[in-house]
């Protein structure tokens, strides 16, 4: 396996067919490019997704559990449900300190608690061989009405394309925060890239569109950037998104991090960016709530019949690799953190 998220490739020779019993009460099962799956309970449907723990210490306790909780939960929001529920399993390093776990579950309290969710469940040790900062997992649930559903496989020929926040985000952020004070691009741009770090989660762009309009599909652009973000709700839908560049909004201090990089933006990690589809008749209501919450979006394309995404009328290669934590581990390298 490559290091990284499965590909779809992957996906389809080892994944695919392989998913245990056909049940009737599955509504959304492993699907590529779907952030979460979905069984019906009686009249009510469950949304539920895993993901890692991913603790990155270097952060400081506070912002490193922010991020790894809302890493949790992204994915679920993305069902346009709120998240309700969370089981936490966290495998911690031997000689791991109380008061190292107790600043991660004060802020995985208050968050879940700001959500109106429970964290209902879990497994909490230490273990050897486990290390930070992927220190466990978590499955979040959500759970609502049918018709408040929204399916990652449903984006229609004829739907608008939004993007909330626009490309690398969760890059920026992080190697702002990690190593603004360093990077030679200026104060001004070292602070706007700092601050990107806030926008580095999903979940009030998901629950806003989704309560504001017609949304027929939603995915975040975590790893791989934008670029795989859309190529994934492309291939979950079975249509084709074409995209107009200059549309898609770049937040402050993106462009200032990737070029000195030298990454592409739209490949590089962008958890709290989200690609919808939106039914014409919803966008501008879709557009004032996120406006109304602060979250900057654009309408940027739309869903056509067909396969894979374009961009201002050519094929968009679908991105194969992550520049984010390459440019991490060289410059921890470089300034010794």
């Amino acid at each position: 396996m490559d290091d990284g998220k499965a590909s779809g490739a992957f996906f389809d020779e080892y994944i695919a067919g392989r998913t245990g019993a056909d049940r009737d009460d599955v509504v959304l099962g492993p699907t590529y490019g779907a952030d979460f799956g979905a069984i019906g309970v009686g009249d009510r449907v469950v949304a539920l997704a895993t993901d890692p723990v991913f603790v990155l210490r270097a952060l400081g306790l506070e912002r490193a559990a922010w991020f790894a909780f809302h890493i949790c939960v992204s994915d679920v929001a993305l069902s346009g449900l709120p998240p309700a529920h969370l089981a936490v399993d966290l495998n911690l390093p031997p000689g791991t300190s109380a008061a190292t776990f107790d600043a991660i579950w004060d802020v995985f309290d208050r968050e879940a608690r700001s959500l109106g969710a429970s964290l209902t469940t879990g497994h909490t040790g230490t273990y050897e061989g486990c290390s930070f900062p992927t220190v466990g997992g978590a499955t979040a649930l959500a759970v609502g009405e049918r018709d408040d559903l929204v399916l990652p496989t449903g984006a229609r020929p004829g739907d608008h394309v939004v993007v909330t926040k626009g490309p690398a985000v969760e890059t920026t952020g992080l190697l702002g925060v990690l190593f603004g004070d360093d990077l030679p691009i200026g104060e001004a741009a070292a602070a706007a890239a700092r601050a990107r770090f806030d926008d580095a989660s999903p979940v009030r762009d998901a629950l806003t569109m989704a309560a504001a309009g017609d949304v027929t599909a939603m995915h975040d652009a975590t790893e791989r950037g934008l670029a795989n973000g859309l190529h994934e709700l492309a291939a979950a839908s079975n249509v084709r998104l074409a995209v107009e560049r200059d549309a898609v909004p770049v937040l402050p201090g993106v462009d200032a991090v990737c070029e000195h990089f030298g990454m592409d933006p739209w490949t590089a990690s962008s958890e709290g960016t989200v690609v919808a589809a939106v039914d014409p008749g919803s966008v501008d209501a879709v557009l004032a709530a996120l406006d109304d919450e602060g979250i900057p979006a654009a309408e940027v394309g739309t869903v056509e019949a067909g396969a894979g995404v374009t961009v201002d009328g050519e094929p968009l290669a679908e991105p194969d690799a992550d520049p984010l934590w390459p440019a991490y581990q060289a410059t921890r390298e470089q300034y010794g953190e």
